[in-house]
């Protein structure tokens, strides 16, 4: 009888140090079907997969619980190339092709064929010619099983992406023995016709008896496409279920929803916010590799925190830096009423805005320099404060002063103001980051991923230093997060930015689904049920 699974990875954990990213996770595939692998971001995925293909970055870090069972037998993947001698091929979201290559090289890469002559026969088998005919006719037969009509002599080099996109599928298909395929975000990249085309070049695939894992954010082409549906969150698997059996808003609330954990309980606000818009954001573009923002239109009330969520490389994140004028950015950002100019940080930060970066090692702080130094170094540079009257000295006394105020409002933990930020932990730089944006005195103040890579208690007093001064001095917020969670803790509306655009704009107690639909890109229309 043959085996009703291609794949089991039954009941795995990964720990990395204490922290468990993976917990007792089951996925089971079965041959010829499309089984879509759905979860926020961070909700393992990733690691599953790193799992599944014998990274290196699993065997480094003391391995994995759990078993594998790959067509039948127990395997231990040592590696991806081991992964695809069993048959396990991936479609990588990044592309892995070599753009000086042609399309027939790009896809028998690794596995090229050669014809021999009569010095390869004496000398050994490295010495023979490729067989570029040969070469070309399994090329040709790859591009054809995926609509794509390019000749393969064609320099990789300058292809549109969606292009790119199918090139890499055709080289998977053309490996021998692929009895399962991968495809990570596939449709990312390609314009809705192509994504069409490409969910029906993996239905053709999957009717070959080929399983396929398909991992996207995008429920319609889930509810297209798939057979079967699994739902990772936090590291754990919430669900596994046939597509007739569901729907979109309940897919979406599944990958979402967490009841009460991970909320702060923050005071409701005992006025009203004022009617004023702080900040109107119209029509802006931000060219931010990863992160591109495509035509945003957005209004910040006075006051507010708003916040600003979605999935990871959807272009929450160049929202603002595009406003702050550390990426090229086009469109109009009015700010109490006066144009701020896009293309540099100086008039941002004139304007009295400011910001932390969720690049904090990179762009927020200088690791080298005392945790003092740091804070005072913007307000220095933009507005000379920290400075002793006409002679424009530093003002060691003051900067000292400010730093320990500081370092005791935001419980930095350090042994004195001078030790080098870079010593310090992650929670306790990115307080020291909080900091030297309260030093510009703003008012309004831009947080990008503020609790990023810090620990649960730090992450509170980050949040809760937010509201006091949202509360206390009245200073609007743009909390930019991928913790949705904390988004719906603390903020009064909340923005979901998808694909480069704002796809609805959330009260805190909306439903799961409703933001679950909005990190797919979708909208609960007017009179709908959540």
């Amino acid at each position: 009888m043959a085996n009703e699974f291609i794949l089991e990875m039954n009941h795995i954990t990964k720990m990395y140090g204490s922290n468990a990213v993976l917990k007792d996770v089951t996925l089971r595939i079965r041959p010829g079907e499309i089984h879509a692998l759905l979860g926020e971001n961070g909700a393992g995925k990733s690691t599953l997969m790193n799992v599944l293909f014998g990274m290196p970055v699993i065997h480094s870090t003391g391995g994995f619980e759990g078993e594998v069972i790959f067509d039948g037998q127990k395997v231990n993947i040592a590696s991806p190339m081991d992964a695809m001698e069993k048959g396990i091929g991936m479609v990588h979201q990044e592309f892995m092709l070599i753009p000086g290559f042609s399309v027939t090289d790009n896809i028998k890469l690794n596995r090229e064929i050669t014809r021999p002559w009569p010095v390869s026969r004496v000398l050994g088998k490295d010495l023979e010619f490729m067989n570029r005919e040969a070469m070309s006719a399994d090329a040709r037969k790859a591009l054809d099983a995926v609509g794509m009509n390019i000749e393969e002599y064609t320099l990789v080099s300058g292809l549109p992406i969606g292009h790119m996109q199918f090139i890499e599928i055709a080289r998977e298909i053309d490996k021998s023995g692929m009895k399962l395929l991968v495809f990570d975000e596939p449709t990312a990249v390609l314009t809705e016709s192509e994504a069409q085309q490409l969910l029906g070049v993996m239905k053709k695939i999957a009717a070959q008896g080929i399983a396929i894992i398909f991992i996207t954010h995008r429920l319609d082409e889930v509810m297209d496409a798939a057979n079967t549906i699994t739902i990772l969150r936090d590291g754990t698997l919430v669900t596994t279920v046939a597509k007739a059996e569901t729907t979109p808003e309940q897919l979406a609330g599944l990958m979402i929803g967490r009841g009460s954990e991970g909320v702060i309980h923050v005071a409701r606000r005992e006025k009203e916010l004022k009617s004023g818009i702080a900040m109107s954001i119209r029509n802006l573009w931000v060219n931010m590799p990863g992160e591109v923002v495509r035509g945003v239109d957005l209004d910040v009330r006075e006051g507010e925190i708003l916040g600003v969520g979605g999935l990871a490389g959807q272009g929450k994140i160049g929202i603002p830096n595009g406003v702050m004028g550390l990426y090229e950015a086009m469109g109009e950002v009015t700010f109490e009423g006066k144009k701020i100019a896009l293309g540099g940080a100086g008039a941002a930060l004139k304007a009295g805005l400011a910001m932390v970066s969720e690049d904090r090692r990179g762009v927020g702080l200088l690791l080298d320099q005392s945790i003092e130094d740091n804070i005072a170094f913007t307000a220095m540079q933009v507005h000379g404060d920290f400075m002793k009257h006409f002679l424009r000295q530093k003002d060691t006394g003051a900067i000292r002063r400010y730093a320990e105020e500081m370092i005791r409002e935001l419980d930095i933990r350090c042994t004195s103001p001078a030790q080098p930020v870079g010593t310090l932990s992650g929670g306790n730089q990115q307080k020291v980051c909080v900091a030297r944006a309260l030093a510009m005195k703003p008012k309004f103040l831009f947080v990008s991923e503020p609790t990023r890579g810090i620990d649960i208690g730090a992450k509170q007093l980050v949040l809760e230093t937010l509201v006091k001064l949202n509360r206390e001095q009245g200073m609007t917020i743009v909390m930019v997060s991928s913790e949705l969670q904390e988004l719906r803790s603390i903020c009064d509306r909340i923005a979901i930015v998808a694909e480069g655009k704002v796809v609805d704009i959330l009260t805190a107690d909306a439903s799961d689904t409703a933001f679950g639909l909005a990190m797919s890109g979708k909208k609960i229309k007017e009179g709908e049920s959540a």
